[in-house]
């Protein structure tokens, strides 16, 4: 499945020659050059993995970390410093940071630490099969989603999601039930993560999102997929 990352780093040379290899390894890049940059967009967008610059010329990397992970961003973040300071990692795992690269690194190195980071965020159970509801045609083997005649592009967290929904149909499912199923949080975490992300699919699989036919609230409960 084709991944999505938002790279946030100040250095043109350095933004550069990552987003090249980054692109030329299958992944698609968008670049961000300011914190603020950087946090707008990780809002806006929905991102399958996060490259944060610790040292920005506005707001740092791990204000950026924190800020998204209040929001409800649930994507791993991988953060870049030139600092080789063991408070700033302790800081930046302790913020919601998943690892921590120091430069300078080998590109090597950071292609396997975003692999890594990848494979254990988003692995989907290969078993299961293709769903129709609506114009919404959901392959789950070939991990592909379409709507009418045009392709979804969904991040491997929404994908993992609409299969939980779709998978317990009819059923009222709460948000603790959501983050533990579909996230692996067992601990009492904001459930702003589960809204955020039900939104997102919303946008992408509704005719009109403000008025859900198939993902509903379930007031003072959590959701409901109708389908």
């Amino acid at each position: 499945m084709h991944r999505k990352i938002l790279l946030v780093e100040d250095e043109p040379g350095l933004r550069m020659t990552l987003t090249d290899r980054l692109q030329k390894e299958g992944y698609g890049v968008e670049t961000a050059a300011t914190g603020d940059e950087g946090h707008r967009r990780g809002l806006e967008e929905s991102y399958d993995l996060f490259v944060l610059d610790i040292m920005l010329p506005d707001r740092n990397g791990l204000d950026i970390c924190r800020d998204l992970r209040q929001q409800g961003i649930a994507a791993p973040i991988l953060m870049l410093t030139a600092r080789d300071q063991t408070v700033d990692k302790v800081l930046g795992l302790k913020l919601g940071a998943d690892d921590y690269l120091t430069k300078p690194f080998e590109m090597m190195e950071l292609l396997a630490r975003i692999e890594a980071l990848l494979r254990r965020a988003y692995a989907i159970a290969p078993s299961g099969g293709t769903y129709q509801f609506g114009s919404v045609r959901a392959d789950f083997r070939k991990a592909e989603v379409s709507r009418g005649q045009e392709k979804v592009d969904l991040a491997a967290k929404e994908l993992q999601l609409l299969r939980y929904f779709l998978d317990h149909r009819g059923e009222a499912l709460t948000r603790e039930q959501l983050l533990k199923d579909v996230w692996g949080y067992h601990a009492a975490t904001s459930t702003r993560t589960v809204d955020v992300h039900v939104s997102w699919l919303r946008q992408k699989l509704e005719d009109d999102p403000r008025q859900p036919r198939w993902i509903l609230t379930m007031h003072g409960i959590g959701y409901k997929f109708e389908g």
